[in-house]
């Protein structure tokens, strides 16, 4: 039986669904290992199932269809240690099912639409993160999905899209302000007129004076870079690849913005811009490279998403060990697992 954690940390992964919460997710797996690491994904807190959210008129994303006070309850109680009853909601049947037993370990991740919207919850995360998929490239990636594998037409796409489209900006979109780092997949500015979104521009946007993380810069931190990485060292196809680093304001806040426009041809050269970041939260040089080589296959691996999903991560190891008291503990925790 796994003893109670001294301490529970807390993360939050918010974002629309088709946003790549899995892939982030599997990605923290890598660097905590999964016996550390529990994922409640929040639509288990969904009041009113499909059925009941067809008959009163609202989406799965609208406060209404959703109990905050008791997530509220079992998030503070996983937190504190203990173990709690959490209902399940059924992606399959889109009914509710009977609940299951959660026992918290040291790392507790919630994920899914509302992880910083009710201000209760949100002062009990640790480290958080939005996922925020450009409109255009979220409709060019819905329509090349569900119009190839699911046989919607272009109009069923649009439509559906704007059904949701209120109650995203309403309950959704307005969570970016609150979160510690903010992935933003945007379209490419260096192919004209672009229109397949394969090549993208990828954002990492930091928030400054969060306590104990330190906001990964390129080359000179507080300075404004513009960096076309040298062909020779890097190798990429047309459109080629252009980085961005320098302060912002977001939300009010002061951030620190890190960009990748482009894609990656070869992942093993990735040391090449590893060794021009600093603040980066690896233990030792090039484990941000091998940590993007370990899965290739995983999507947005060969342009910023996987880049800046990695550094995420490791900024959030960075607070789990923070809080903890040590990377030993977290060697610790993991054998005697």
């Amino acid at each position: 039986m796994t003893s109670k954690p001294d301490r529970v940390v807390l993360i939050g992964v918010a974002g629309d669904s088709g946003c790549g919460k899995s892939t982030f997710l599997r990605r923290l797996a890598d660097l905590f290992g999964e016996e550390l690491m529990t994922v409640i994904c929040l639509d288990d807190y969904h009041s009113l199932d499909r059925k009941q959210r067809k008959e009163v008129g609202v989406t799965a994303l609208n406060p209404k269809a959703n109990n905050f006070d008791l997530m509220y309850e079992q998030v503070k109680a996983l937190k504190a240690g203990q173990e709690v009853m959490k209902p399940i909601y059924n992606h399959e049947t889109g009914t509710i099912d009977p609940p299951e037993r959660i026992v918290p370990t040291p790392i507790v991740v919630i994920e899914g639409l509302h992880p910083m919207y009710d201000e209760r919850v949100r002062s009990l995360l640790d480290f958080s993160v939005y996922l925020d998929i450009d409109d255009e490239v979220k409709i060019a990636w819905k329509i090349q999905r569900d119009m190839a594998e699911r046989g919607h037409t272009y109009e069923d796409v649009l439509a559906q899209i704007e059904s949701r489209r209120p109650d995203f900006n309403a309950y959704i979109d307005v969570q970016k302000q609150y979160a510690d780092a903010v992935i933003q997949v945007l379209p490419t500015k260096l192919i004209p007129n672009d229109t397949e979104r394969r090549v993208l521009r990828v954002r990492l946007v930091q928030k400054d004076g969060v306590e104990g993380f330190e906001p990964v810069y390129l080359f000179d931190e507080g300075s404004t870079i513009d960096w076309i990485p040298c062909g020779r060292k890097l190798t990429c196809s047309y459109p080629g690849i252009r980085m961005f680093y320098g302060p912002d304001t977001y939300y009010g806040n002061s951030v620190s913005i890190l960009e990748v426009d482009g894609q990656f041809d070869r992942l093993e050269e990735m040391i090449y811009i590893e060794s021009h970041l600093s603040n980066t939260s690896t233990k030792y040089y090039g484990e941000m490279t091998e940590l993007l080589l370990k899965h290739k296959e995983y999507p947005g691996s060969t342009n910023g998403t996987g880049l800046f999903q990695v550094l995420v991560g490791l900024k959030m190891r960075a607070t789990y060990e923070r809080l903890v008291g040590g990377e030993a503990k977290l060697a610790a925790k993991a054998v005697s697992n």
